[in-house]
């Protein structure tokens, strides 16, 4: 009678035990979704993401010409995508160079000239938007962008650009280049240097057929 009690209690555990191994990996999946959903969930409210700023991972502050305390940038330590287009930043805030697991940024249609030397930190930033800007340089700032090591996608559309600086070469990371809609009147042949550009993007300058006939760049270039 006493081993019939004993294994009676043996199944009761091992059912209990598939039981809570069964909750757990319930619970795990819970967890998964919620964790896919907050990465996909885009905030557009400041106010509504200060409330739980580890928890942002999207922020699209477009067109809203605000400014925020510079100590609030600190508390979106997970944020990965943030936009601040079009609200005519004359110059970048520096402490959002501080967002160490940023990847995509943003910036155009501002005001700003010059990019901080702190821009240098995004040191995981992958794609960056500095097109329509009236008054960006990028001839001086491409020794700060040269220091972005993760680097692979940049937007230059719409910035009034006739030439592209020599030392664009440093970008050595850089695997797409949109300089679309620009000035350009043939190809820029500094985009030789960049060695692992796969993808050029010229469609709506002022380049004449006869000017990439014959050339193969062994990259792909939309016209």
């Amino acid at each position: 009678m006493k081993i019939t009690l004993n294994y009676f209690i043996i199944i009761i555990l091992c059912a209990y035990s598939q039981i809570m191994l069964g909750q757990s990996k319930l619970d795990s999946i819970s967890i998964n979704k919620a964790d896919s959903t907050l990465l996909t969930k885009e905030f557009t409210s400041i106010e509504e993401a200060l409330k739980n700023p580890e928890l942002v991972y999207r922020l699209n502050l477009s067109n809203k010409k605000f400014i925020m305390p510079n100590e609030n940038w600190a508390k979106f330590k997970n944020l990965r995508y943030l936009s601040l287009k079009n609200d005519h930043l004359k110059e970048i805030p520096k402490e959002i160079t501080f967002l160490r697991n940023l990847k995509t940024l943003d910036l155009s249609g501002n005001d700003f000239k010059l990019l901080p030397k702190s821009f240098s930190n995004l040191k995981n930033l992958e794609e960056l938007f500095l097109n329509d800007e009236k008054y960006f340089k990028i001839h001086s700032s491409l020794k700060t962008l040269s220091q972005l090591p993760n680097l692979k996608i940049l937007h230059l559309e719409k910035d009034h650009l006739k030439k592209i600086p020599k030392n664009i070469n440093s970008l050595t990371h850089i695997e797409m280049l949109y300089l679309n809609n620009n000035d350009f009147n043939s190809i820029p042949h500094e985009i030789k240097g960049l060695k692992n550009l796969k993808y050029l993007d010229l469609h709506d300058n002022r380049i004449a057929p006869n000017n990439f006939q014959n050339q193969n760049y062994g990259i792909k270039i939309n016209f």
